[in-house]
């Protein structure tokens, strides 16, 4: 009978042991998932912005080469935003998070440069309605045209470009995701 307890205590702190390595394992491995995760949303935070302020070297350099000199980079986006439609510019400045002092500065520029056409909107005087000019219908064209041929050094093959589509899909979904955290804190986004 003695035996047979002593191999029951045995068996008991054996596994108790396992069962304290396999807790201590977990409880690591959480802590290091934790960690990866954490530091994953800063390194894509930190590389998106780096991404972003290459993006617009790019288009500067592609704005010079071609002699255009009336505008900046982040302007050429704000073509891209307002897109081939007309909007308004309140849904202009929601669509690309720009704040509205810096959104209005820029519209005015690309009015005066004669990219964006400005109209007031007919149900409310107060309200303005802006869509490209033939002018700002070609520089988005110019740049997609550019725009391509860096594509083409990323996605040599299939395979990278199935992961150029992969990452855009994860990004987007980021972007979805801390969208609907700064909404559900009550936090507007450039507040």
């Amino acid at each position: 009978m003695k035996e047979a307890g002593a191999t029951m205590n045995a068996v008991t702190d054996a596994t108790s042991e396992e069962g304290k390595e396999r807790s201590a394992m977990s409880d690591d491995h959480d802590r290091a998932r934790s960690q990866l995760a954490s530091v994953a949303h800063l390194d894509i935070v930190r590389v998106v912005e780096r991404l972003h302020r290459r993006s617009l070297d790019l288009i500067r350099a592609d704005l010079l080469e071609a002699g255009i000199d009336d505008l900046s980079p982040s302007q050429v986006m704000m073509l891209f935003t307002i897109g081939s439609g007309e909007l308004s510019v309140r849904d202009l400045i929601e669509r690309g998070y720009y704040l509205g002092s810096n959104a209005s500065y820029s519209l005015k520029r690309l009015v005066e440069a004669e990219y964006v056409i400005r109209t007031a909107s007919e149900r409310d005087r107060r309200s303005a309605r802006i869509k490209l000019s033939e002018k700002g219908l070609r520089l988005c064209d110019m740049i997609k045209h550019i725009d391509r041929t860096y594509h083409q050094l990323v996605t040599r093959d299939e395979e990278e470009a199935r992961e150029l589509e992969i990452t855009f899909r994860t990004l987007k979904r980021l972007e979805q995701a801390w969208s609907n955290a700064v909404r559900y804190r009550g936090i507007r986004p450039g507040e």
